[in-house]
């Protein structure tokens, strides 16, 4: 089966390759040293429309379809992880208030979020819980006509900020989603820096005490927040990640290929040396690889294919592993100038580390891909055994 873009998809490629290149590229080292991205590039990012580009045009987005979501973070990734990082966060909150909120909700927060108005993020890690959704302390109790809410989240990224944050707590013990306004009392932000990668990603720490929020701040309903909202969020959170990752994975082979294309060693350019092709070889296979899950992905998305979640795992899981591959592969064939700041593969490596971790970690990918492929193989013997107990009744 052969698998290409189509005309429309093609031309919003080139679009933000030239996006990339010309408004994100040049600033990406300015966000790793300052750890924070200006105010100029979310405005200049909001522009474009390329704030939750998959909400419907009613709400002032551009009804993007997910391959092309996907070529986007691509791209926007290939040129600054910090910006991709933006986009990730502020759609998966945005998602999650389009799928699941109420039509107040909705028609109070979309419209600012799909203009750039309001950043959103989503706030689920805590102190002591990342991966385990089941896992997190910051409770949402009700109080008269609506919430009071004790806790800390941490590793939110932009909450520095954010305007508008999907929180997830625990209300009678039920995993619960809320909306928390970034001016409620008792909510404070604490920013967090000196991170190892995607430095300009704006991280905080979340700390709730006693901060009320009105009842209509519920998204859904109580016992909602991990089996729908998080898991909903999350599922667009991973695609992206995926789709950055194929970008830090081609920004280090085009690194590359311009490095040793300029470098001599023992009379002849580093790219003809055979050790030099061998990885080379490897990044350009890999990138290949994980670009064509990710269109898998994309594709199995639109078509509301239940398939897309499993396809999305192997797509994280594949991707961010070919970009940290690609990240140290980069570094040593640069040598002692890949250690530098002077050359972008030290920022893509520290970025690509970032990637097996956020979103779901590389181990909890492992565990969760054996998982759903033990359920498709024991799924797929029970329709053969249901095959031949029919034909055998013919």
């Amino acid at each position: 089966m052969k698998i290409e873009l189509s005309p429309k998809q093609k031309q919003s490629q080139l679009e933000f390759k030239f996006f990339a290149k010309e408004h994100v590229a040049p600033h990406a080292a300015a966000h790793d040293n300052e750890q924070q991205i200006s105010s100029n590039m979310v405005h200049t990012i909001a522009e474009q429309g390329y704030l939750a580009p998959f909400l419907p045009e009613a709400w002032g987005s551009r009804d993007m379809d997910m391959v092309t979501y996907g070529l986007l973070h691509e791209e926007i990734g290939k040129a600054c992880s910090s910006v991709r990082s933006l986009l990730t966060v502020h759609d998966m909150a945005t998602l999650s208030i389009y799928k699941w909120g109420s039509d107040r909700q909705r028609e109070t927060w979309l419209p600012k979020l799909a203009t750039g108005e309001v950043i959103g993020a989503l706030a689920l890690s805590e102190p002591n819980a990342g991966s385990d959704v089941n896992g997190i302390e910051t409770s949402g109790e009700p109080c008269g006509d609506g919430y009071v809410l004790h806790g800390q989240k941490k590793w939110i990224t932009f909450g520095q900020i954010a305007g508008i944050f999907v929180v997830l707590a625990k209300s009678e013990g039920k995993p619960t989603a809320f909306l928390v306004e970034r001016n409620r009392p008792g909510f404070s932000i604490t920013p967090i820096r000196d991170m190892f990668g995607t430095r300009g990603s704006m991280l905080a720490l979340l700390s709730f005490n006693e901060c009320r929020i009105p009842g209509e701040n519920l998204i859904a309903r109580r016992g909602f927040g991990a089996s729908s909202v998080a898991l909903t969020a999350l599922g667009l959170g991973r695609y992206s990640v995926a789709c950055g990752s194929v970008g830090i994975a081609q920004a280090c082979l085009e690194a590359c290929m311009e490095y040793t294309t300029k470098r001599r060693r023992f009379g002849s350019a580093l790219r003809d040396h055979q050790l030099i092709q061998q990885l080379i070889t490897d990044m350009i296979t890999e990138t290949a690889a994980a670009r064509l899950l990710c269109c898998q992905a994309g594709y199995y998305k639109d078509q509301k294919d239940p398939k897309e979640i499993t396809q999305t795992f192997i797509a994280k899981y594949y991707a961010s592993r070919a970009a940290m591959r690609a990240a140290v592969n980069a570094v040593q064939i640069h040598g002692a100038n890949g250690c530098s700041s002077d050359y972008p593969v030290e920022r893509y490596l520290r970025d690509a580390k970032i990637m097996e971790i956020i979103e779901g970690s590389t181990q909890i990918q492992q565990i969760t891909i054996s998982k759903l492929g033990f359920q498709e193989f024991e799924q797929s013997r029970l329709e053969e055994q249901n095959l031949k107990a029919a034909a055998a009744c013919v």
